[in-house]
């Protein structure tokens, strides 16, 4: 039976008390996040805005990353088949999202050029246009399908039902707690592996860490409240930075693929423009770097507060 629809949930959101177990915490965030998936997933069917398909991306991601969290509170019978379709549907997601962020940017840098340059400027760019349509028309045949709708039918079920939990004996409240302080311990140990200068793919695993430590925190913030709000807002800033560094390493990477599959004799138009796009980006990524470490001692001494 499809329990997604006008009466698929309950009228409103559920909301986990102090002393309930993690499992319920749990299932308040998966409530939460379908209804965001749900709110979005019409925008995302019609291309209308990139942001619809954003949005129902980031509810997939944290869903999935509850689910990691208190994985030791759950049936991992029941919570990881769930998480690993979770992780399809990201993925179908992920494909078309970060084109749209991709040549999201690479259009407004093109558009400050003269006319002349932003015509190779296209040319240059026409084949992640490609890439995109073919993404587009994959994600719009997942979302019509019966994988897509079996994964719906599921989280429906999730949130109708008390979750499936394990044996292990835990109090809500400092069990929550210890969730996030093990995400922190992750990060921090991470950081203080790291070298002067950590490499870009080091950077890049920053961030999944403080995501995950963002999302965890998110779980137990009903409960904590006003600090567990703070140590989300500095996560998040943390993450932004981060991520914006790894929106510029990538969007590097591919104009300089782009014009590599030019072949060896480009128009040479085509390479000065591609020449500039790189520039930016290059610029960007050193920008971000040197930007990192501060927001990282703002979470350090936020997270000590929690």
């Amino acid at each position: 039976m499809n329990r997604i629809g006008a009466s698929g949930l309950p009228p409103e959101p559920m909301v986990a008390t102090r002393n309930d177990p993690i499992a319920e915490h749990v299932r308040a965030a998966l409530d939460a996040r379908l209804r965001t998936l749900l709110e979005h997933q019409a925008g995302t069917r019609s291309g209308e805005s990139p942001e619809q398909l954003h949005q129902m991306r980031v509810s997939v991601r944290r869903m999935r990353s509850v689910l990691k969290s208190a994985a030791p509170f759950l049936d991992q019978h029941w919570s990881e088949p769930l998480r690993a379709e979770l992780g399809w549907l990201g993925r179908e997601l992920g494909v078309v999202r970060d084109l749209d962020v991709l040549l999201a940017r690479l259009h407004r840098d093109a558009a400050e050029f003269e006319a002349a340059q932003r015509e190779s400027a296209a040319q240059l760019i026409g084949a992640l246009e490609a890439e995109h349509r073919a993404a587009r028309e994959s994600l719009q045949a997942a979302l019509n399908g019966d994988r897509h709708r079996s994964l719906l039918n599921a989280l429906a079920e999730a949130v109708h039902d008390p979750l499936p939990a394990s044996d292990v004996e835990h109090c809500g409240t400092r069990e929550l707690r210890a969730l996030v302080a093990k995400q922190y311990r992750k990060l921090r140990r991470t950081v203080d592996e790291l070298g002067a200068e950590p490499t870009d793919a080091e950077l890049h695993e920053l961030r999944i860490l403080g995501k995950r430590l963002r999302y965890t925190a998110e779980l137990a913030e009903p409960v904590f409240g006003k600090p567990m709000r703070q140590l989300l807002n500095v996560a998040k800033h943390f993450q932004d930075v981060l991520g914006e560094h790894q929106d510029a390493c990538v969007a590097e990477q591919r104009v300089l693929e782009l014009l590599t599959d030019l072949g060896p004799a480009p128009d040479p138009a085509v390479a000065f423009v591609a020449g500039r796009l790189v520039e930016r980006e290059h610029s960007r990524r050193v920008a971000h770097r040197q930007r990192w470490r501060e927001c990282w001692r703002d979470l350090r001494s936020t997270a000590a507060k929690v």
